[in-house]
This record gives C-alpha cells, sequence and structure tokens, in this order.
C-alpha cells in the first residue's frame, strides 16, 4: 500500500513500524494522514505475523506538533466535532490493537501527537521530547481523547493541571509524573525500542494477546469481573502450543520457541 504521509515498514519479522512523515509541518495530523494512520493501524491488526507497533515522527525535531490548524482555524462547529470523532476512531483502533503498541516520542508530542502517543500502550521518549495539550491557547479543548486518556494515565488533577494551563513537559519531568516509562538519549530510541520490540516479539504471541485484552477490557470492569476475565484468558492459553512448548522448556531449562498457535 502506497501512503503520502506516513511511511509503514517493517524492518524484522514481526515488528512493526510506523511513522507520520510531514517533517515540513512538524508530522502535524490532518485528515489525510489521521486517514492514512487508519489505513495502517487496519493493515497491523489484520496481519497475522504482527507482534509489535512502533509509531514516531520523522525528522528530528517533532514525533507530532499537533492537529493541522491551517486545516482547522475555519471550522464550523459541525466540521469542529467531525474532526474531533474522526481523530479519536483513528486513535481507539490505535488503542485497540490486540499486540502492544509503543510509541517513541523523539520530540514535540503536543495537541493530538500527545494524544496520539496516549493512545499506544506505552512511551519511551528521547530526552528532547516534549509533551503538552495546549489546545486552550488556541480556543478549543483536546479533541482526540485528551481529557479521557491523560486522566486515566496519570489521575484527575495532574492531568486537569496539564489540560487547562496549557503547560508544556519536557522528557525528565514527563518520567517522573508517569507519563512516559523510559527516557533514552535521542540517538538512541529507535535502537531501544527495536530491542523492546524484539523482546515482546520473542514471548508467546496468544499469551502477549490476552494479556493485553485482559489489561485494557480489565480496567472497565468491576474486580470480579476483570479477575473473571483473567482466569478465562489463563484458561485459553492453556490450549495452545506455546504454553506446552514454553513450560516443557522451562523444565528442560532451555529457550522456548514460541510459534504463536
Amino acid at each position: 500500500m502506497s501512503y503520502q504521509n506516513i511511511l509503514f515498514e517493517q524492518p524484522e519479522t514481526g515488528i512493526c513500524l510506523l511513522t507520520v512523515n510531514r517533517p515540513q509541518a512538524l508530522n502535524a495530523l490532518n485528515s489525510a494522514t489521521l486517514d492514512e494512520i487508519a489505513q495502517a493501524v487496519e493493515q497491523v491488526a489484520a496481519d497475522e505475523s504482527a507482534r509489535v507497533l512502533l509509531l514516531t515522527g520523522a525528522g528530528d525535531k517533532a514525533f507530532v506538533a499537533g492537529a493541522d490548524i491551517s486545516e482547522m482555524q475555519n471550522f464550523t462547529p459541525e466540521q469542529g466535532e467531525a474532526f474531533s470523532v474522526r481523530g479519536s476512531r483513528v486513535f481507539a483502533a490505535l488503542e485497540a490493537l490486540p499486540m502492544p503498541a509503543i510509541a517513541l516520542v523523539n520530540g514535540y508530542a503536543l495537541g493530538g501527537g500527545c494524544e496520539l502517543a496516549l493512545a499506544c500502550d506505552w512511551i519511551l521518549a528521547s530526552d528532547r521530547a516534549v509533551f503538552g495539550q495546549p489546545e486552550v491557547n488556541l480556543g478549543v479543548c483536546a479533541g482526540f481523547g485528551g481529557t479521557q486518556r491523560l486522566p486515566r494515565r496519570l489521575g484527575s488533577a495532574r492531568a486537569m493541571e496539564l489540560l487547562v494551563t496549557g503547560r508544556q513537559v519536557r522528557a525528565e519531568e514527563a518520567l517522573a509524573i508517569g507519563l512516559v516509562n523510559e527516557v533514552v538519549a535521542a540517538a538512541d530510541l529507535l535502537q531501544k525500542g527495536l530491542e523492546l520490540a524484539r523482546l515482546i516479539a520473542s514471548k508467546a504471541p496468544v499469551a502477549v494477546r490476552y494479556t493485553k485484552e485482559a489489561v485494557t477490557r480489565g480496567a472497565d470492569l468491576n474486580l470480579a469481573e476483570a479477575l473473571a476475565l483473567e482466569s478465562q484468558r489463563f484458561g485459553r492459553c492453556c490450549a495452545t502450543q506455546d504454553q506446552k512448548e514454553g513450560m516443557r522448556a522451562f523444565l528442560e531449562k532451555r529457550p522456548a520457541k514460541f510459534h504463536g498457535g
């Protein structure tokens, strides 16, 4: 599939890499770019060999600096709502991928860029990364999930502070408040992401998939229902050849060779 605003590749078996590729616009998200991200996410979801998705931005200045203001400036209320719904649906599809999605934030992740990173399962940041939800500076609220995912990540008080002040957060503070999982040197970000992706890809694919499902779906259930979901998925793992291989390998003191079945 040919893309104009993103790059999509599989640098290694099981590892997908999506790069928002509008460096001349600091990778800002316009409608066309959102549609291409949606197509790539759909492609990953349908690929049975895919184990991990890495998501980053082109160039050394921005992950995604936000939604494209030049497209938004003359929106009517109806157009504004439609654009918000469009982005929210794309990010929801990203969040719903059966395999882990990891944001590699290499620069500015503001507005829609921060929301894009939040739709991933976790975030690796370069020491140059800057996060923020500055929409209130433009006369709007966050529209691609920021008012919902940021509180779930940081807690309501911290998220509210960032959302209503528009304050930007540099990498080390983002790490301290739990917005990102790790900060690495900018030159090492992609390599670190690939190392992490290889580690995940080496695990039993069904077990990884069920783990993500239990964590994400369980967050919206009460504890008893979430524990029941976990037990059900544990039981289903026991029907796989990978479960037999994993436990046999452990007892035989050798590395397991998982095949996804």
